[in-house]
């Protein structure tokens, strides 16, 4: 039997053109429109998420468009860790690989959750936790089988969710009115924009994802602009339009508190088509049937993403190695799949979903601070760097994603003290961990 040469060692395969990168950076974060957001008008009301989302949304504008510099010009799979590595050397490669693997891990376990509830109500006989875990293995096998099968999936599912919120549209905007967004608009005023931030986050929470498949895609140099630029503008015009009109149906509490059993509803939109037509109306069915359309479309997409991020973790040394190996038949990170598909299952079995959907927030806002950082720094540490794009207006735009990012960052530990040890924790001992084995690493050597 022949040894195998380097050049026949499993890789991971380029299949991804630009209208593929646009339904995974739309997919991963759709969700964020179909559930979950409106808990943040509990803490700020109209007014005080909306002035949080618009921050959040000038925030992501500078924040990818900068990242899509450096995909473009460093096209590798661990996206945030192989830009800081170059910029910030092992140290900060170390802490902005673990908190994209973090929100990439954590995310996953508050949408499976939210899969489980829906499928539930058609499936009363079977758990929520056991739909959810059920969810996890179904799709992270699906991610296993191959990039081709994976991203088409995406496409599909993601283009079904994008018709359910036009539908969504098309209901509810002749009854929109401008009166309704004025209903209580600051409950808890001004203290409540910032405890409303992680909520308008998760509008957009991961669609930095794109970047992770830049070894599967063609011509990574163009097309991770295409499809960063195309998904990203989609997701803001999606955001506004959303938030807009299911408050402007009936006021903000009528889509954050279920009438007929008083308690918050982390599922906005049938609550709002429940007040102009009934549960029993054509188009409220279609549409919360469709609604499950958006969370798989997230729940896929970032299990697909996290499997790139942890196997370059492992590729690189900064885990165990097994998690950086490729399937030599399905040309897939599969050992890094699974492992992040166990945590995920662990993090389920808390219960503890709004807990864990901030955990990930605090990962991706540390990548955000430290991604921009590295931005600046690769300008300056290595300016004859092949830049396919170029972000506008340099230096404002990652100093201005930098700045908000640091911003929600501080709010957020600030309103989540205890998360915010958990996750120093985290970092704490997986830090230890790299230490010892970087000293391991370099003995040995």
């Amino acid at each position: 039997m022949e040894s195998q040469s380097p050049t026949t060692t499993p890789h991971l395969e380029r299949k991804l053109g630009p209208v593929m990168l646009w339904g995974l950076g739309v997919g991963y974060v759709i969700s964020g429109m179909y559930f979950g957001w409106n808990l943040g008008l509990e803490q700020g009301g109209t007014l005080g998420l909306a002035i949080a989302t618009a921050f959040v949304i000038i925030m992501y504008l500078t924040f990818t468009f900068s990242y899509t510099e450096m995909a473009c010009a460093i096209p590798k799979a661990g996206g945030a860790f192989d830009y800081a590595y170059q910029a910030l050397g092992k140290q900060g490669a170390f802490f902005a690989g673990m908190a994209q693997n973090i929100e990439f891990i954590f995310a996953p376990p508050a949408i499976a959750f939210a899969i489980g509830a829906y499928l539930h109500l058609f499936l009363p006989s079977v758990s929520i936790l056991t739909i959810a875990i059920i969810a996890y293995l179904v799709f992270t096998a699906l991610n296993v089988y191959g990039i081709q099968a994976a991203a088409t999936f995406e496409l599909f599912i993601t283009i079904l969710a994008v018709l359910g919120l036009i539908l969504f549209f098309f209901a509810t905007g002749p009854s929109f009115s401008w009166d309704h967004l004025k209903i209580n608009a600051l409950p808890h005023g001004w203290t409540g924009v910032f405890a409303a931030i992680p909520f308008a986050i998760w509008f957009f929470l991961a669609i930095e994802g794109v970047a992770n498949v830049a070894e599967e895609t063609i011509n990574p140099q163009r097309n991770i602009l295409v499809g960063f630029g195309s998904a990203l503008l989609t997701l803001v015009v999606l955001c506004i339009v959303t938030f807009a009109l299911s408050i402007g149906v009936n006021g903000w509490e009528t889509v954050v508190y279920d009438t007929s059993t008083g308690q918050v509803s982390d599922s906005p939109l049938p609550l709002a088509l429940s007040h102009l037509m009934g549960h029993g109306h054509w188009v409220y069915r279609i549409i919360s049937f469709i609604g499950i359309s958006g969370l798989v479309a997230s729940f896929h997409g970032i299990i697909l993403a996290a499997g790139r991020a942890t196997y370059e973790f492992g590729r690189m040394g900064f885990a165990p190695a097994v998690f950086g190996k490729i399937h030599p038949r399905f040309k897939t990170p599969a050992n890094a799949l699974l492992i992040n598909t166990a945590i995920g299952i662990i993090a389920l079995l808390t219960g503890k979903t709004a807990e864990i959907i901030t955990i990930a927030c605090f990962g991706a806002l540390t990548l955000y601070v430290l991604s921009m950082i590295s931005m600046i720094r690769l300008r300056q540490k290595q300016p004859d760097l092949v830049r396919p794009f170029r972000v506008p207006f340099y230096p404002a735009s990652p100093v201005i994603a930098l700045v908000i990012s640091l911003v929600a960052l501080i709010s957020v530990t600030i309103y989540n003290h205890w998360l915010a040890l958990i996750y120093a924790g985290i970092l704490l001992v997986a830090y230890i961990w790299f230490t010892f084995r970087y000293k391991e690493a370099n003995h040995e050597n």
